[in-house]
């Protein structure tokens, strides 16, 4: 899958460029009073729209979170909609000053990809993971294991971007999409993993550890 390696993130070009050129005109025009408000326009855009760089760990048998954001749900549940398991879910609260990108917390194939229109609650709400507009991800990692993250679009964000389709393989952190102005992330993992995040905790996708994985070998057929 092709990556993004401008510092900025392509889906905000199109919020991007026009500001800049508007700023210059009205810089050009000699419209000071005009020409400030636009220069902070568009470094909010850029800021809102970053691509940073980061490091991804080495290790081996860990999921990287996702998203970045703070962490507002940790615990077991019954995953009845796409793993039909019981699972660990982790839910990532991305506020509008976070990183928007996804990347992937785990190395594999995707395995299926759902998208669902819904409402557009605040992200926090514990309904938002049922009732916002949704894209849901099935992920089989390399060990054979599913792993499901779901991008939510929230009260501010309208528009979930995924370049991440059915067959594709993913590398862990690599980037697979965006959810433009916030909202957020929920990841089922397999109940063999041991998460190190708690509730209130910040985090950077790709970056921070969610969890590790038991060294016990899977043989599955």
């Amino acid at each position: 899958m092709p990556q993004n390696r401008w510092p900025i993130a392509r889906e905000g070009l199109p919020f991007l460029v026009p500001s800049a050129i508007l700023t210059l005109f009205l810089a050009g025009m000699g419209w000071t009073v005009l020409t400030i408000p636009g220069i902070l326009l568009t470094l909010f855009i850029a800021y809102f729209f970053r691509n940073p760089k980061r490091k991804i760990p080495p290790l081996r048998n860990i999921i990287l979170s996702p998203a970045d954001g703070t962490i507002i749900h940790v615990g077991e549940c019954e995953e009845d909609r796409f793993l039909k398991q019981r699972a660990l879910k982790v839910s990532i609260f991305m506020s509008p000053f976070d990183v928007h990108i996804n990347r992937a917390p785990a190395s594999g194939k995707i395995l299926q990809t759902s998208y669902h229109p819904g409402r557009f609650l605040v992200a926090s709400r514990d309904k938002a993971s049922l009732l916002n507009e949704q894209n849901a991800l099935v992920m089989e990692t390399e060990d054979r294991s599913k792993i499901l993250l779901i991008q939510i679009a929230g009260f501010v964000a309208r528009r979930i971007v995924c370049y991440a389709k059915a067959g594709d393989l993913l590398n862990r952190g690599e980037i697979f999409g965006m959810i433009r102005f916030g909202s957020r992330v929920d990841l089922y993992l397999p109940i063999d993993v041991q998460p190190i995040v708690r509730v209130g905790q910040h985090i950077k996708g790709g970056e921070s550890i969610i969890g590790y994985r038991h060294e016990e070998e899977k043989n599955k057929d």
